[in-house]
């Protein structure tokens, strides 16, 4: 007999039992049990919450003789003898049984209570002096969760070698070691180190000129007051957040729809960290900057943060279902910027490894619900005067249009939205309003450049809470795609004549920039707990709270209340507005630490924690915990600056040390977790470009502005879905790596290459790759070529007729660095080779020297060319040393 799909069911029942017979759970199939992989974890998740410092009924699990003693009821178990043994007999217990354990939750399952019973058959043995630890017990023990304490720098035996408070850390560790640390880096070598750490640019020879003429003591901590001041600081900066708030210009999923000012977040961004914005702002800003007191523009721009989450507008798709998943990618990030925690692992279930259960998680969820994305208009400079004076006459000219017919209209579109909240009242009575409210969600984003949800919140907001523009913005909808309510009407009244010329009425307006901001809902939304993560399977209501457990208790002010919510001024409910003041708490354990370690991670290439997004129970622990909390304690009483705790650590000895490989490391120390020597990194993707572009002359150095297209080959920009990669004119071919479109579905092709993070998820720390790739596209990838042609030109414009002088030159320029004379000769081999080869191949030096410089002959241009192509693909070009 076979089933509807085909399916021979004695063969699906032979092959159950083959499964059943093979399984752990089987008699006999058991390995040898291990207490601390099998039994610890059962004991810990399903027993000691209740079974521990609470010891309910008398009983405690966490040592083998109060196991052995009992409570009330007797012993817990008997050695060797597991059916006279309680705790098997309550964890196989009915689940209507009042003594079933454990009490709530799902059952223990075959293969745990098999574990169980051949481990008290096999005389319960139990690591000597080993003690369980709830839960509970455990995270309050666990280092990340502790407070942040003041830790005074050890005493160490040559304090002479010691530049700051850092480095007595660091050398404590290596003393009792007994490793020596490695000497300062050459001068020019930490000129460039820093000024590409801060900058992400490489020194001028002008830097290196005024460098080496200042033979001051200080002259190295002034280059670094200078750099701290650079315009370009922030732009460097910005790099690792927008990674961590995976910023893009487009929304990803399948139709990856353009975000055509998305850019005004990231703009935001790079004057706060040039303006040392207190990170405690700089929290609480981009979280709830929108509900400050009198809140301005750019504290509203600010919130442009949240709107980094991928948004959905595919026919078809359920707008709520994709809003959860913004709101849970919210969380995530919040969780990973300021947490260092995996709060994802508890959408679905308690979290496997941490403390963090699922209600708390949504707890969190909760603050970030209650916000809807809203796109304003924050005009750029020059915008405001302008739209000022266009606006009224543009106001009176469209009442104009629309006067004749206004009561007709209105009565029309309040028809209309009555049916569109009739469908959100009771769905499914009319499938086609139902798609309605989708298609709304869908084309608005599309049609205005709007947050996708943006005109169902319209629709939803009475309308004498609504604002002027959100009533234009919506009748210029309606007129567009209204008809459905009546039309015969609609063209009665010619209302499609009226949308033409209202959009040309539109034209004529100099409208200010708009941007990507948050604003708290109008509509509370209440926050319930998904059932297995699943939107559509609302459980308990939660509301909005925080992981008491953290033991922050918030502003001093207020703390935290009984339910675990920030203490909120008036009664109010609690806000995003409190998340981000319980986050930068002086007592918060977690956020100081977790910030100061990826500042310590883009300056050694790896953080003192490692990795940095999981400070939680299974993460790795410090390699030097008494070095981290006083970063920390450092970082609150330095008033929360970035700068300054940017200068302190660049400033230090263990920066400046030299980075080259000692022999007698490799065995002691081979991952420098010890920090006995400065680490090589290879430049970042952006800086890889950046560098390149600096060097020969051709970078545009304007911060801030809109995304750019940069050159990349043809078969990478023709696949973007529905969107042109249309390559930048001019100067913007030229801009610096951060402002290169990046679209989800379609990265820009150099990016991949060099390791830059999908932008689809959360990125804490960058990968470093070595692929015979990235030598390819450094050889021929057009920017790198047209890099390698201009310096080129620079080289023989402005150096000396002398071939030795033009490479020692070229290698300053490149490298910051005098040239060794094996380098000069090499490359003057090289040149006279290539001299060679273009004499007899006109066409080569066609291609290579398509502009020669004034004076110059084509081919020797083109000589020059390769040279500088070989330069810039040397492993120390791309490398900060």
């Amino acid at each position: 007999m076979t089933t509807a799909h085909g399916v021979c069911l004695p063969l699906t029942v032979f092959l159950a039992l083959l499964m059943t017979a093979g399984s752990p759970s089987s008699a006999g199939a058991l390995d040898d049990v291990d207490f601390e992989r099998h039994i610890a974890p059962i004991l810990r998740a399903r027993c000691l919450t209740c079974h521990a410092e609470k010891a309910s009924g008398g009983l405690r699990l966490e040592t083998r003789s109060t196991l052995l003693t009992g409570g009330d009821s007797g012993p817990a178990i008997v050695a060797g003898n597991s059916a006279k043994s309680a705790l098997l007999a309550r964890v196989t217990a009915a689940a209507d049984d009042d003594e079933r354990m454990p009490p709530e939750g799902p059952r223990l399952n075959g293969d745990q209570i098999a574990r169980l019973k051949q481990w008290i058959d096999a005389g319960a043995q139990w690591p000597e002096r080993l003690v369980l630890k709830s839960p509970k017990a455990a995270a309050a023990a666990h280092w990340a969760f502790r407070p942040v304490t003041r830790v005074a720098p050890p005493a160490v035996a040559e304090p002479q070698r010691l530049r700051n408070e850092i480095d007595a850390f660091v050398a404590a560790r290596l003393d009792a070691a007994g490793i020596r640390p490695a000497p300062d880096a050459e001068r020019l070598t930490l000129l460039r180190r820093v000024t590409l750490d801060l900058t992400g640019l490489p020194p001028t020879p002008h830097d290196v000129d005024d460098f080496l003429a200042d033979d001051q003591p200080d002259s190295y901590e002034r280059v670094v007051d200078r750099l701290l001041a650079s315009p370009h600081y922030g732009e460097r900066w910005a790099r690792p957040w927008l990674d961590l708030c995976h910023y893009a210009d487009t929304d990803g999923y399948l139709t990856d729809q353009i975000r055509p000012v998305a850019w005004r977040y990231r703009t935001w961004l790079i004057d706060a960290l040039n303006r040392d914005l207190p990170f405690d702002r700089f929290t609480i800003e981009q979280l709830a900057g929108d509900l400050l007191s009198g809140a301005t523009i750019e504290q509203r721009l600010a919130t442009g943060f949240l709107r980094n989450t991928l948004s959905n507008r595919e026919g078809g798709a359920d707008l709520e279902e994709y809003r959860v998943e913004q709101i849970v990618d919210r969380t995530a990030m919040v969780g990973t910027g300021w947490l260092g925690l995996t709060v994802g692992c508890a959408r679905c279930h308690d979290h496997k490894f941490d403390p963090l259960s699922q209600r708390e998680f949504f707890g969190l969820y909760g603050f970030l619900d209650q916000g809807d994305e809203l796109n304003i208009d924050a005009p750029l400079p020059g915008e405001a005067a302008a739209f000022a004076a266009d606006y009224e006459p543009y106001r009176r000219r469209r009442d104009e249009l629309i006067a004749p017919q206004r009561a007709e209209i209105e009565a029309l579109q309040a028809r209309w939205e009555k049916k569109m909240l009739d469908a959100v009242a009771a769905p499914a009575v009319e499938p086609i309003w139902d798609r309605q409210w989708e298609v709304l969600g869908l084309i608005w984003g599309g049609h205005f450049g709007e947050g996708q949800l943006e005109g169902c919140v319209i629709v939803r907001t009475p309308v004498s809470e609504r604002t002027q523009d959100e009533k234009d913005r919506l009748l210029d909808y309606f007129l567009t795609h209204g008809a459905l309510i009546d039309g015969p009407k609609f063209n009665e009244l010619k209302l499609g004549e009226l949308k033409g010329k209202l959009d040309s009425l539109k034209k004529e307006v100099h409208w200010p920039t708009r941007a990507p901001t948050m604003r708290q809902s109008r509509q509370p939304r209440p926050v319930l707990l998904h059932v297995r993560g699943d939107f559509r399977v609302p459980g308990d209501a939660v509301g909005p709270a925080v992981p008491a457990w953290l033991g922050a208790r918030g502003p001093s002010a207020g703390g935290l209340n009984a339910a675990g919510i920030p203490a909120a001024e008036g009664g109010r409910p609690a806000t995003r507005l409190d998340l981000a003041r319980w986050l930068v708490a002086a007592d918060n354990p977690l956020t100081p630490r977790v910030v100061v370690n990826r500042m310590w991670q883009e300056f050694f290439g790896r953080g003192l924690v490692d990795p940095p997004d999981d400070f939680g129970m299974r993460g790795q622990p410090p390699s030097h915990p008494e070095l981290l909390d006083w970063l920390a304690g450092e970082f609150v009483r330095r008033a929360w600056s970035v700068k300054q705790m940017h200068r302190l650590i660049v400033t230090s000895a263990t920066y400046c040390q030299s980075s080259k490989a000692r022999p007698e490391l490799e065995g002691r120390d081979p991952h420098n977790r010890l920090l006995a020597r400065q680490i090589p990194l290879r430049l970042s993707a952006d800086q890889v470009r950046d560098t390149a572009l600096a060097v020969s002359g051709l970078i545009d150095r304007r911060v801030g502005g809109a995304s750019v297209f940069p050159q990349q080959p043809d078969s990478v920009a023709k696949e973007g879905f529905r969107n042109e990669w249309k390559t930048s004119e001019g100067a913007d071919r030229c801009r610096r790596g951060l402002y290169t479109w990046l679209q989800r579905l379609s990265p820009f092709a150099h990016n991949v290459t060099f390791d830059a993070p999908p932008s689809n998820s959360i990125c804490s720390r960058r990968d470093r790759t070595n692929s015979p790739l990235q030598a390819l596209t450094l050889l021929n990838d057009a920017a790198f070529f047209d890099a390698a042609r201009a310096l080129a030109r620079q080289t023989v414009a402005e150096s000396a007729a002398n071939d030795a002088d033009r490479i020692a030159a070229l290698i300053r320029r490149t490298l910051a660095r005098p040239a060794t004379s094996s380098e000069i000769g090499h490359l003057q081999s090289f040149l006279n080779d290539q001299r060679q080869l273009l004499r007899e191949s006109p066409a080569d030096v066609a291609k290579l020297a398509s502009q020669p410089a004034p004076a110059t002959a084509p081919d020797e241009l083109a000589a020059w060319t390769a040279v500088c192509s070989v330069v810039l693909n040397l492993h120390e070009f791309i490398t900060r040393d």
